[in-house]
């Protein structure tokens, strides 16, 4: 019924719907993302006239010419010779000593971990993958199921997008014209929101199935097991440390971050001798792959974008959605239904700069501000990443592990309804995205 309503009031025709059939059934046949949206951009400016070919080329090259970009392939090599120099071992160590007093300790540190690697690398899936090796086989001798294991992990990583430093704000941060830096101080409080509430229903549900025991330690002897994992592992910290210092004091921009952050992990690696030059070139390799996945879709959706709006598919969007309704509440309803939907389908960057351009006007209409739509829509997209049964995170647990996905999309409904109610919490109370702000934010 929505969609009917935009497509009268913007008179939409074949050269939109065409694109539009053409994009989807690429996606069907496992097209890369970059070709089928730039396929689809390509196709709907030839057949709608809306902007030359000609400069096709030019909006690609704007498209990535941006100097925050640069944070993104340093944030990713940052987590990469984070895990091949072992740190990522050392969060783990401190992780399960913090946790070790509770019932479920091993599988709380586990999502600790998990928050932790996000604050270093960015990127869910990187955290999924790297994590889950290190803890799905602990957690299953601990006692969890292997199927709950999984999901756990795969609920763990979501914080990959929604801790800054994030990619996801990056790249939002660059679509709507919004500083990433304010974004990532926005999103600390959101972010660990949804750490903790995944930390709780672990606790929750370990406590109704008695999968893990543990708790017993007096609080002298988990003291001394948590000195003791800071004392060999402290060194770990500085990394995140440099990060969370340098962006939030406004001491560095994301990008020198990063490029600091390498530089000192790099190092820390040499010293501690768990890295050499051999390792460089397998290094640089990963890292490459994951950013040659992400700029190309960055460049192709900006002729997209800018059909798009030239249609003005995003203002009819708007003018539908409150001819159905003007009650914000319902409003927000629909846009976190799209985005969640959204993200069980595709990864964060192509759902960001197609999908912001378009909801951002109508959050605007009702009176959301932009910080807090930009925490809102990365929110919703996180927990798209475990929504059964489609997830990008319950494939790549289900890829490392050889987990049925159906069976670990069964185990991760908990986790998505507590993050669900922290993306509503979110939506409706602005403060939790603003409170961090200066007064002009708010």
């Amino acid at each position: 019924m929505l969609w009917n309503t935009v497509a009268q009031t913007v008179e939409l025709g074949w050269d939109f719907y065409v694109p539009v059939i053409l994009f989807v059934a690429l996606i069907a046949m496992a097209v890369p993302v970059w070709a089928a949206i730039g396929s689809s951009a390509i196709l709907m400016l030839l057949m709608s006239g809306d902007l030359p070919l000609s400069l096709v080329g030019e909006r690609l090259f704007t498209g990535i010419d941006a100097f925050a970009l640069t944070a993104i392939p340093l944030f990713i090599l940052t987590g990469d010779v984070l895990v091949r120099t072992g740190l990522s071992r050392k969060f783990l160590d401190v992780a399960e000593a913090l946790t070790c007093f509770t019932k479920g300790g091993f599988g709380s540190a586990t999502v600790l971990v998990c928050g932790m690697f996000a604050a270093i690398s960015g990127s869910d899936a990187a955290g999924a993958a790297a994590v889950g090796r290190m803890t799905i086989a602990r957690l299953v001798e601990a006692g969890y199921p292997r199927p709950y294991a999984c999901a756990l992990v795969a609920a763990g990583a979501c914080t990959g997008i929604l801790i800054p430093p994030s990619i996801a704000y990056i790249i939002i941060g660059l679509v709507l014209g919004v500083s990433a830096s304010t974004l990532f101080l926005a999103a600390l409080i959101p972010g660990l929101c949804i750490l903790f509430a995944i930390l709780i229903t672990n606790l929750v549900v370990n406590r109704i199935y008695a999968y893990e025991g543990g708790g017993n330690l007096t609080f002298m002897e988990w003291l001394g097991n948590l000195g003791r994992s800071l004392k060999s592992g402290w060194y770990a910290f500085i990394v995140p440390g440099i990060i969370f210092y340098g962006i939030f004091s406004g001491r560095l921009t994301p990008t020198e971050a990063g490029a600091t952050a390498v530089v000192v992990t790099i190092l820390m690696g040499f010293l501690l001798r768990t890295l050499s030059f051999a390792d460089f070139p397998a290094m640089l390799v990963s890292s490459a792959k994951v950013n040659g996945v992400i700029l190309p879709i960055i460049a192709f959706s900006a002729p997209l974008a800018e059909a798009l709006a030239i249609m003005g598919v995003p203002q009819g969007f708007v003018t539908s959605a409150t001819s159905l309704t003007n009650e914000p509440w319902i409003l927000i309803l629909l846009m976190i239904g799209i985005l969640i939907a959204a993200g069980c389908v595709m990864e964060t960057t192509p759902n960001i700069v197609i999908l912001a351009p378009i909801l951002q006007p109508l959050a605007e209409n009702i009176g959301m501000n932009e910080i807090q739509f930009c925490i809102m829509m990365i929110t919703a997209l996180g927990v798209g990443f475990i929504t059964p049964p489609l997830g990008l995170n319950l494939f790549v647990v289900s890829g490392i592990t050889g987990e049925s996905i159906l069976k670990i999309a069964a185990r991760a409904v908990p986790f998505v309804l507590c993050m669900f109610v922290v993306v509503l919490f979110i939506a409706y109370v602005p403060a939790v995205s603003t409170t961090l702000l200066p007064d002009i934010y708010k």
